[in-house]
């Protein structure tokens, strides 16, 4: 069974979301017999490449909050992160354009390497302070994640290089009715959208293999946390 999960390297619940359903899938009887493929979305494909700025700022603009008010959204992020065991930053990271870092995932993928170099972009943007919109970051990624340190620098080069394969994943997307990411499509006959429980993820594992049709997951938390064009998922204010 092929579980396809759309996700961007920017999106904190794409961050949380793998880890919860690596969980589901450990818990899962034929996880052995399951390949996962990672597709590629991009929360801001019209910002301009280069064009980075703090997080915090970024947040507090787009939502018309305080410094202090997108401080606590990332906390609550940045909680729900600590409960996977994951390491998160709420301050001191960057924001930007994540179209080199989908390339590169794809050339990845070619190579049988795109889970570690995946992981490996996720850590570097929440937890390290480490910029993934910087190229020599991204050279230094890919040769952690197993890659050839020319081949990736080659493919940064050229601007079309794999650009069709991310066109093709995002458009796929679009036809499939994904508005935010994390998004996973099991087998093409089930699908779930946001950063689920893990014991949700086991469930559409079962009922995936059972060979049901595509539909959101039965008892799941159809509104889980998500990031879509217009943003993340904002808490309420206090």
């Amino acid at each position: 069974m092929r579980v396809e999960i759309w996700s961007d390297i920017a999106c904190p619940w794409c961050y949380i979301g793998k880890a919860r359903f690596e969980k589901g899938l450990a818990a899962f009887a034929h996880r052995d017999d399951v390949e996962v493929v990672h597709r590629s979305f991009e929360l801001d494909p019209h910002r301009a490449k280069g064009d980075t700025g703090p997080v915090l700022e970024m947040l507090a603009k787009k939502y018309g909050r305080t410094l202090d008010e997108a401080r606590a959204m990332e906390a609550h992020v940045a909680s729900n992160a600590h409960s996977e065991g994951l390491e998160y930053l709420t301050d001191g990271r960057d924001h930007g354009n994540t179209f080199d870092i989908h390339r590169l995932l794809h050339l990845a993928k070619e190579r049988g390497r795109q889970n570690e170099l995946l992981d490996l972009a996720y850590k570097a943007n929440f937890a390290e302070e480490r910029s993934v919109f910087d190229a020599e970051t991204l050279v230094a990624l890919a040769v952690e994640a197993g890659l050839d340190e020319a081949e990736a620098r080659a493919v940064l080069a050229d601007e079309t290089a794999y650009a069709d394969a991310v066109r093709d994943d995002e458009r796929e997307a679009a036809e499939l009715g994904a508005n935010g990411v994390p998004f996973f499509v099991l087998d093409r006959r089930y699908g779930v959208s946001g950063g689920q429980p893990a014991e949700v993820f086991t469930q559409a594992l079962e009922q995936a293999w059972q060979g049901r049709v595509l539909q959101p997951v039965g008892g799941a938390d159809t509104d889980a946390e998500a990031c879509g064009p217009d943003g993340c998922e904002v808490p309420p204010r206090a």
